[in-house]
């Protein structure tokens, strides 16, 4: 059981997401969320507040009358939700409902505390709210899937539940919930902010680590395949560069090889003074997709730690306008709802991620092609040459979907288009960041699953799976619990799937 109190850990959201743990919400927290309404209820009599007794956005010049205040929150929420295109998958929406409930808990949005109930129920109930991938423009935040989420909590739309979409009321009924009677301006305070892109970059920044972590063993094992020097992930080399991330990667790669009987040393080799012919039958140094995978991964692995850094700032902050400042007693209007932040740290992230598998690509080109690596067949074919195919298939799969990753990795953060009258004038597109960022990462993933089929293949060809380290000997061991050894031509795809799930879930 987490509480939701002071601060929200990445490391106590994620186990929220992807561990099931449960929630529960502090006294102090509905201590704190309850003043805030208290105060802005007091407060916004005889007063202007945006949002309270104004229009949104270029609207925000009419008075609202007394009497009609409540219902321009249900009219907000409403109106605005209009996303279209594909249902933002479970996960992500658990993300965005943790996120928008601890933004909310901060006490700077004046809710009601109903309002934090209902959002626990959802993530501990596991009743998804219906949001679609397209509708932000990132900056009044989230508005349209956000929406979404507040037509939810007021009773309305529909939800994924226990593997159904089913109406919202229905679901409500069978768990014995009640939507939440809007207070004061619980419908701008749901929709306004960047909890969606927040919640979905979580998600893309776990998935993302277990990339890394997939490439650098990859790696590894294909530097056993070849019988690689070790001097280029030694600790002394790479402790003359000065980035942490590169250091870090060179470590991780010599704790994965330690017990490793196929790595060579050069001293005991090209160092050795034996060797004397025009021709040297060894490699002198590996290609670049083998030898420089710490000065490769190093930025990857220091991008998605910044990214995490961005992401843990973020979802512990007011992202809302206005905010409510119980202490100093006084609201302030500005534009925190902006995801600038979060859409510049997407692109990043995609951007790394490609280039992770474009290094996948090319080692997996590297195996497959016999005349620069100089030990395996074509295509790591165990059957019989011009007769079976081995991998060739598969790789134009890699290749294509590697270009397609090389494609969506322009940035979303410099496309900015004014809209709302123009009151929206430059915006983040944030939420647009955070989609194809995750749609990125989910074909790298499809890449790597082929390059391990190939790298498994491989050993096996070249017997080595009793001199491989430990570390590649259970993941070899893993995949031929799912695809056995093969010579004879396969259909491919339900394989490359399966591993592919391996991949995500381990």
């Amino acid at each position: 059981m987490n509480t939701i109190n002071e601060y929200l850990s990445l490391k106590e959201f994620e186990s929220i997401i992807f561990e099931n743990n449960k929630i529960a919400i502090s006294e102090v927290v509905l201590n704190r969320v309850n003043e805030s309404f208290i105060f802005l209820k007091e407060f916004s009599k005889n007063k202007v507040i945006y949002g309270v007794n104004t229009g949104f956005g270029p609207m925000a010049q009419y008075r609202i009358k007394d009497e009609d205040r409540l219902q321009l929150q249900y009219n907000l929420i409403r109106s605005h939700s209009s996303g279209t295109g594909k249902p933002l998958n479970a996960l992500c929406v658990k993300a965005a409902i943790l996120a928008r409930l601890n933004t909310l808990s901060l006490g700077n949005s004046g809710v009601h505390p109903s309002v934090i109930h209902l959002m626990k129920e959802l993530i501990n109930k596991d009743i998804t709210p219906l949001i679609f991938e397209h509708g932000g423009v990132g900056a009044s935040g989230d508005l349209v899937q956000l929406s979404h989420l507040a037509l939810v909590l007021i009773g309305e739309g529909e939800v994924f539940y226990k593997g159904e979409r089913s109406p919202t009321q229905e679901v409500f009924e069978l768990e014995n919930l009640k939507p939440i009677q809007v207070e004061i301006r619980e419908g701008l305070a749901l929709i306004n902010g960047t909890s969606v892109m927040t919640g979905i970059g979580v998600v893309n920044v776990h998935y993302a680590n277990k990339l890394l972590d997939w490439s650098l063993k990859f790696s590894c094992a294909i530097n056993e395949i070849v019988q690689a020097f070790d001097d280029h992930f030694s600790e002394e080399l790479n402790n003359t560069k000065r980035h942490k991330g590169q250091r870090e990667v060179a470590a991780r790669m010599r704790e994965n090889l330690a017990d490793s009987t196929l790595i060579r040393k050069r001293e005991d080799h090209l160092y050795s003074g034996e060797n004397t012919e025009d021709i040297f039958k060894d490699k002198v140094q590996e290609y670049y997709s083998l030898r420089c995978v710490p000065q490769i991964l190093g930025p990857v692995l220091e991008t998605i730690n910044n990214v995490a850094s961005i992401l843990e700032d973020e979802f512990n902050s007011a992202n809302d306008n206005p905010i409510i400042d119980v202490k100093t007693q006084h609201v302030y209007h500005g534009g925190n709802f902006h995801g600038d932040y979060i859409s510049l740290e997407m692109d990043k992230l995609k951007i790394v991620i490609t280039k992770l598998t474009m290094l996948s690509e090319r080692q997996l080109n590297f195996l497959l092609n016999s005349k620069i690596n100089e030990i395996l067949p074509p295509f790591v074919n165990l059957g019989t040459l011009g007769f079976n195919f081995g991998m060739q298939g598969v790789q134009f799969t890699a290749t294509s979907t590697t270009a397609e990753n090389q494609m969506l990795s322009n940035p979303m953060y410099i496309h900015s288009i004014p809209n709302n009258n123009d009151n929206q004038d430059i915006v983040s597109m944030g939420t647009n960041a955070a989609v194809i960022t995750a749609k990125v990462i989910e074909n790298a993933f499809e890449v790597l699953a082929i390059e391990l089929i190939t790298i498994v293949q491989a050993i096996d060809y070249l017997e080595q799976n009793d001199k491989i380290s430990s570390v590649t000997k259970k993941i070899f061991e893993d995949v031929r619990a799912i695809i056995p050894i093969f010579k004879e031509d396969q259909v491919m795809y339900p394989f490359v799937q399966q591993i592919k799930d391996y991949l995500i879930n381990n």
